[in-house]
């Protein structure tokens, strides 16, 4: 009973993802409040970015609730929400496999943001209107590589998983 218990030790784990989601709504409002004060003095590329920036802090914010809701009902309780009305659709078959391809496909598009920005930014490279370098350009392509490469063998093995334990089930059945 204390080892099935101790689930009950993550429960404030999730609560400060909660108010670190509070601080990225904050975030979101002032970048949003800077847009709005500024949007007539600001250039196209100069909106684009702080739009950029707006679509970082909801994806950010989507991957909290994703890791709060699916890894508390995962890892501690269920959360009884059969039949409301506001249900989440992939938390009807969630658990910790489906969890971490979904955490990783939201780390990709995450760093595809992030990404994107540098390279609208970097086109500034060598005229002194950027603080990123030709280096900090490639290792930043090359981590969002390792990235996708990484989500890519999460769900190879996650299918090679579910295969084996399809064919023990088929087998079993026989």
């Amino acid at each position: 009973m204390l080892i099935f218990g101790s689930r009950w030790l993550q429960l404030p784990l999730y609560i400060g993802l909660i108010v670190a989601q509070g601080v990225y709504v904050i975030l979101f409002l002032k970048e949003l409040w800077h847009l709005i004060t500024h949007s007539f003095s600001f250039t196209e590329q100069q909106i684009m970015l702080v739009v950029l920036g707006l679509i970082d802090v909801v994806m950010i914010s989507n991957l909290l609730v994703m890791v709060i809701v699916g890894g508390y009902e995962t890892f501690v309780s269920r959360l009884n929400l059969q039949g409301h009305p506001d249900e989440p659709e992939w938390l009807s078959h969630v658990n910790a496999s489906v969890l971490k391809i979904k955490l990783a496909m939201a780390i990709i598009g995450i760093s595809s943001i992030h990404l994107l920005r540098t390279f609208i930014e970097a086109g500034g490279l060598g005229s002194g209107r950027t603080t990123y370098t030709e280096v900090g350009v490639m290792y930043q392509t090359i981590i969002h590589t390792v990235f996708i490469i990484s989500a890519i063998g999460i769900a190879y093995v996650d299918k090679l998983s579910n295969g084996a334990v399809d064919a023990a089930r088929e087998h079993a059945g026989h």
